[in-house]
């Protein structure tokens, strides 16, 4: 009925015309009675299949209708065993979290408590949260990759009940965007609340009207960034400064990370100095590199973190909150005559944060034993060539300076973690005296500026302190994800060195539009020795990664050895192509970049080997493993020449194993990961095997205990199953005479970043018998 009433309202007036005309003529009555008649029928089942108010029903109705309606479902109204033992499993989870009170990991299936002080393996986006719960009466989300896990995960901790530091189970509100998010915070703030937020790219954007606002009005706040590209002439959802650059205006503190351990570190020091300076702060970390990176660390207590709150800074915010019981006046409109006196009245504020940061700072490595200097040289003291980098590319730029050392180079690296305020003094006087030559990268694109946000924060700097006889040249790298390795770090120190060089550059692109690219010659390996490297090919969601954070938790948490763990996916995340960049050694891994030189290979999905060039990356006398349906008897015809002739060019060695078969054998279905597993930790040699498999087989009990003894069986059988029937295939020499290869169908680059993958070549595998596709 357009333009009427609502289908409820309009059978309520009905009725209450029917009872108004009760002594009316009969035949009035029969008309009205008609109206209701076909109002209900004519609806009911036939317009709405949800009832005769459009899903709407009463109470009553529904009870009488619940029996019925499970009638025709063929349904009893009583859980199935499984729902019974998911119910119970929710259960001793919430009273485990109630009674322990501690974050916890969420790794597929296993869902494990996290201890105080512990070291274990997170990612930068948990690091961060573990913090952010800590110390937040309320929270708003919106999701937003690569931001969104720290949301997701503030949600869960709230809804099993755990406590911050104040005793209080953290209030947690999805809204309807980030824009609302920002508004609600900002409500929040002003009523006297601790809260805090968590976004990236758009959605960070969409926040500043409110952070202008929040700044302005000196309330105490932390918003935590995986910063990530900004869409301009494609969608990218890889990590950049472009967003966090965009909002460096709006009075916000900016603090930077680069690594996980740092994360989580700087995220206390945020949200301790944002108590005391009342002015709120931006703290930001890579996208994917650092939030989605699986690092060893060792965590924060919720007991060390309430023992180094100051009180009294969160009274005097309580007591600032807009209250009828405390009137005061704040975010008044202000004309010319006032408007300027009272923005630089906010000068003092802006003026200490520095020293506030630094006290912070020293504050919580009182707790940790690790303090970051704003400003952090690392390199030769009398260095002449220096890069200032922000960000993970500060920590790969320092591993490179380290090997430049050992040659006798003087060179070094200046980090910067305190973008705003920036400190002029404190930034010269981290620079070493003999410094000539500074090259600043910037992991953004300005589009028509004199150049990048950091690179004219140094200039101005190095002009105000006395230093302009210094040269400066700005480069841009890792746009959009782009990886940033070794190689293109010395490519860097080579154009900083070279008689004449670029002032504005690329480096990691091959730009042959402006020439503004830097060549990239080498890729040096500055990876502590005794690091095993491995590349594992997976499909998403078939459990490849979260089988490699189970192995990266295991060997982090059971051994001195250290973890790093790093997943790639394609557009399509389930069912798309996942690549799984694992690193373990006896020392401190810094390498936030892709591996690009693997002692262990893997294909779990074997139409992979002639779709994809998995073996580019093999080290010499490597191992590659296909999760293989074909025997050693069909190698020759079933593997794709290309991959025969890299394997054998490096001594390589190569193993097939039929996932599907023992899967089928121990009644594990499709669901390979353990066998896959129980390979990785026989060929990778991280660990001694048995070791390996007497931890894994312990895990394995820990994951599916819950799920019966027969769950428990199965995967035990498959574990000892899977290295019975992992077969070596013998690599002939005559592989290494193959002479030009066919390429696979597309690159990996294109099935990682593409949402629809290329088309295969009509050429492909067209032009030699070697290279005939098999049927």
């Amino acid at each position: 009925m357009k333009g009427g009433l609502s289908r409820p309202a309009l059978a309520g007036a009905l009725k209450r015309t029917t009872n108004t005309l009760c002594s009316a003529p009969s035949h009035l009555k029969q008309g009205i009675l008609a109206s209701q008649k076909r109002f209900h029928g004519g609806f009911k089942g036939t317009h709405s299949p949800h009832g005769k108010w459009g899903g709407i029903t009463v109470k009553e109705e529904s009870a009488m209708q619940s029996a019925a309606r499970l009638a025709a479902l063929k349904a009893t109204g009583e859980g199935t065993p499984v729902y019974e033992d998911f119910v119970k499993d929710r259960l001793a989870r919430r009273r485990q979290f109630l009674s322990d009170n501690k974050t916890l990991v969420n790794e597929s299936a296993d869902l494990e408590v996290l201890k105080d002080g512990e070291v274990t393996c997170i990612d930068g986006n948990q690091a961060t949260a573990h913090i952010a719960y800590a110390l937040s009466d309320i929270s708003f989300i919106y999701p937003i990759t690569p931001s969104s896990p720290m949301g997701e995960m503030v949600d869960e901790w709230a809804s099993h009940g755990l406590k911050n530091v104040w005793g209080q189970t953290v209030s947690v509100t999805e809204m309807q965007s980030e824009a609302g998010a920002a508004g609600a915070l900002h409500g929040a703030l002003k009523a006297g609340a601790f809260a805090s937020t968590y976004t990236a790219s758009q959605g960070l954007l969409l926040m500043i009207p409110n952070m202008y606002k929040i700044a302005g009005e000196l309330l105490p706040c932390v918003m935590h960034v995986s910063a990530r590209c900004l869409c301009a002439h494609a969608l990218n959802i890889f990590g950049d400064h472009s967003d966090v650059m965009a909002v460096r205006g709006t009075g916000w503190a900016m603090l930077a990370s680069e690594s996980t351990q740092m994360a989580m570190d700087q995220a206390l020091v945020s949200h301790l100095a944002t108590m005391e300076a009342r002015l709120p702060i931006l703290h930001f970390f890579d996208g994917f590199r650092t939030s989605h990176e699986v690092n060893k660390v060792k965590l924060i207590s919720y007991a060390d973190i309430a023992k180094v709150v100051n009180q009294a800074w969160v009274k005097a915010h309580h007591d600032s909150a807009l209250s009828p019981t405390n009137p005061h006046i704040q975010g008044t409109n202000q004309g010319p005559d006032v408007f300027f006196q009272g923005a630089e009245a906010a000068n003092k504020y802006h003026a200490r944060m520095p020293e506030i940061l630094e006290r912070c700072s020293e504050v919580v490595a009182g707790i940790t034993g690790r303090k970051y200097a704003p400003y952090a040289y690392e390199g030769h003291p009398e260095a002449e060539h220096v890069v200032v980098v922000m960000g993970s590319g500060a920590v790969t730029v320092s591993e490179v300076v380290h090997r430049m050392m050992g040659e006798g180079k003087k060179v070094g690296v200046l980090k910067v973690r305190q973008f705003r305020p920036w400190g002029p003094e404190k930034f010269a006087a981290a620079l070493p005296a003999s410094v000539k030559r500074i090259a600043v990268l910037d992991r953004l694109k300005e589009n028509g500026a004199m150049g990048e946000p950091l690179f004219v924060d140094v200039c101005a700097t190095l002009n105000q302190t006395g230093n302009s006889d210094i040269m400066v040249i700005g480069g841009r790298f890792g746009l959009g994800g782009k990886d940033f390795t070794p190689g293109q770090v010395l490519a860097v120190y080579d154009n900083l060195a070279s008689p004449s060089p670029k002032p504005v550059f690329t480096v990691g692109i091959t730009d042959d539009v402006t020439n503004l690219s830097l060549p990239v010659t080498s890729e040096p390996d500055v990876l502590p020795e005794g690091t095993v490297q491995c590349l594992l090919y997976g499909l998403g969601s078939d459990g490849t990664v979260g089988a490699n954070k189970t192995a990266i938790k295991l060997i982090a948490k059971n051994t001195d050895m250290d973890a790093q763990g790093y997943f790639e996916y394609d557009a399509k995340k389930s069912g798309g192509l996942t690549v799984s960049h694992l690193r373990f050694g006896p020392k401190k891994i810094n390498a936030p970049y892709l591996v690009k030189n693997a002692d262990y290979i893997a294909i779990h999905k074997e139409s992979y080997i002639w779709r994809l060039d998995m073996c580019q990356f093999l080290k010499p006398n490597g191992k590659v493993v296909i999760n293989a349906t074909f025997g050693p008897d069909e190698a020759e015809a079933k593997i794709p020449p290309l991959m025969k002739k890299q394997i054998a060019d490096k001594n390589g060695k190569l193993y097939l194993i039929n996932g599907p078969k023992v899967g089928m054998e121990t009644g594990m279905g499709k669901r390979i990961n353990m066998v896959l597993q129980s390979v990785f930790f026989k060929l990778s040699g991280v660990l001694p095997f048995e070791e390996a498999i007497g931890l894994l087989k312990k895990d394995i009990v820990k994951m599916y205990s819950k799920k019966g003894d027969k769950v428990v069986e199965q995967n035990h059988l498959a574990v000892d199953k899977s290295i019975e029937n992992l077969v070596e295939v013998p690599v002939p020499a005559e592989w290494k005479n193959i002479t030009n290869p066919p390429k696979p169908w597309v690159s990996l680059a294109e099935n990682l970043h593409h949402a629809k993958p290329a088309k295969a070549s009509a050429r492909a595998y067209s032009t030699s018998a070697l290279g005939a596709r098999p049927p």
